[in-house]
């Protein structure tokens, strides 16, 4: 074995062992220590993923194909052709890492604090057999076996809701699993399909169409992208989201917008666009229309939202509706702003839901009309909102700006009157988005301060800022140097283009 596919196996093992490490642990306290220990052991076999063969390209007969930077293929259920078969390359690293890192931030912040309704030591063991469910999902090459690994998240996290979150999460817990089960039903059938269509679930040699005609890849491609509409959410199968967010614990929302959403996204591009590119090009029309209503309407319902959970989490929608808009072009530079959104949107709302469960914690509100004033009592969070809400609108520096702007250059070099007139849409839609997240800040940190927010203490405690400072700083150099992320993503995604011609 080498030492590319130790890591690879170590990076699923870590969390999973450490999950029952913590579930036989009886000390509430030390179960959470262990859950945080393992999360670092994670994410530091994740990172040196990057190293080693960095190929791009392996030639066979039909031409170039994709090729992961490292992968294990095992055999796993010989009667049925089902391997074990992981591996990394530029597309899934950097959300590979983004999974481990706001995996360690959330178990870190349970050492601050467990929000009420059940034992530290149960959440912090579901948020690793999330991470296992999430991780495999990224490193997962072969499509049975991506698909056990993207419903394993599908239990702990209606746990995570229904157990630890707000006053109606039984409700919004219970809509999170039926939305998410019908996409399961749909990514099922359309794994079926390709499957017993090419004879082989192996997503490396699926790449490309894998000799699939086009009513199967069509028929496939559809099953697919509507199975990972719904995980993302991409509009209009989106209302589960709000729900979900605006009831579910800060650590909740903070994995699910971080990195659970992107198990859509991600499928979306290496399994549905990978595995039937001609089904994609026929859609793709369909797709961007999709995205840039998702923007406006996403926009357009933010600046109505009162509740401070809740906008954060419409404004998902309308982020996930720029990654959309890349992918929908099938360029380049469309999936590249596709892959930097994705990342940038899991580290700044990630931050958001942070600030917003620590604001919510201090004030047992979420009302926006009660939280006016706040940065005359606490200007630190204040100021921390400040950064993350403007972050979020797009603000050049900063991690918000590059998916949503090349993403709209993407759409306008398509060309043509469609593309032309989404890509104008698109750029709206982003001033919206300034508009509402502006709004946002004039109402909870300008102003007299409210009664709730009048009673708070000016100091951060010291486990809020080891869980934000990582994102802050993420933020900070993602924007400054898009090339962390586009650097890596760069030569499998010209790769991938090439190969869906």
């Amino acid at each position: 074995m080498t030492f590319g596919q130790f890591l690879l196996v170590a990076v699923l093992a870590v969390p999973a062992l450490g999950a029952v490490a913590v579930a036989a642990t009886p000390a509430d306290r030390a179960a959470r220590l262990i859950a945080t220990v393992t999360a670092a052991l994670t994410l530091l076999a994740a990172l040196p993923l990057a190293a080693g063969d960095r190929g791009w390209f392996a030639w066979s007969a039909n031409g170039p194909a994709v090729r992961p930077w490292h992968q294990l293929d095992l055999p796993w259920v010989s009667g049925l052709e089902l391997r074990f078969h992981l591996g990394v390359d530029g597309i899934s690293y950097p959300l590979v890492v983004l999974t481990a890192l706001l995996t360690l931030l959330c178990c870190a912040y349970s050492l601050y604090r467990v929000p009420a309704g059940g034992s530290g030591r149960a959440l912090v063991a579901l948020l690793l057999v999330i991470e296992v469910g999430i991780l495999g999902t990224f490193l997962a090459l072969d499509l049975v076996l991506f698909f056990l690994f993207f419903e394993v998240v599908l239990l702990p996290m209606y746990a995570v809701i229904a157990g630890w979150g707000g006053e109606d999460r039984r409700r919004a817990a219970r809509k999170f699993v039926l939305y998410t089960l019908l996409g399961s039903v749909l990514l099922l059938v359309g794994v079926y399909v390709v499957v017993a269509a090419a004879g082989t679930a192996d997503i490396v040699a699926l790449t490309g169409g894998g000799g699939l005609s086009r009513n199967t890849q069509l028929f496939a491609f559809t099953l697919l992208a509507l199975a990972f509409a719904v995980k993302s959410p991409l509009w209009p199968l989106h209302s589960w989201l709000p729900d979900a967010h605006t009831q579910a614990p800060t650590v909740g929302s903070v994995v699910l917008a971080g990195v659970l959403l992107k198990m859509g996204t991600y499928g979306l591009i290496r399994v549905a666009v990978g595995v039937a590119p001609e089904g994609a090009r026929w859609a793709a029309p369909v797709l961007g229309a999709l995205a840039v209503a998702a923007i406006l309407v996403g926009a357009l319902v933010c600046l109505a939202q009162t509740e401070l959970k809740r906008l954060i989490a419409y404004s998902s929608v309308g982020h996930m509706g720029f990654v959309l808009l890349g992918i929908a072009t099938l360029t380049s530079t469309g999936l590249q702003a596709a892959l930097i959104g994705n990342v940038a949107h899991g580290v700044i709302t990630g931050l958001l839901f942070f600030l917003a469960g620590a604001v919510k914690d201090r004030t047992q509100t979420g009302a926006l009309a009660e939280l006016s004033g706040l940065r005359e009592t606490a200007p630190r969070l204040a100021g921390l909102l400040g950064f993350a809400a403007i972050a979020s609108l797009g603000l050049p520096g900063l991690a918000g700006f590059w998916g949503e702007a090349f993403a709209v250059i993407a759409a306008i070099e398509v060309g043509g009157p469609l593309w032309t007139t989404l890509g104008v849409l698109a750029a709206v839609g982003g001033a919206l988005t300034a508009a509402y997240f502006l709004r946002l800040l004039r109402r909870v940190t300008h102003g007299r301060p409210s009664p709730a927010v009048g009673r708070l203490a000016p100091t951060l405690a010291g486990g809020e800022l080891t869980a934000w400072t990582p994102l802050v700083l993420l933020t900070l150099a993602v924007g400054l140097a898009p090339t962390l992320v586009l650097g890596v993503a760069e030569a499998p995604v010209n790769a991938l283009v090439e190969v869906l011609r």
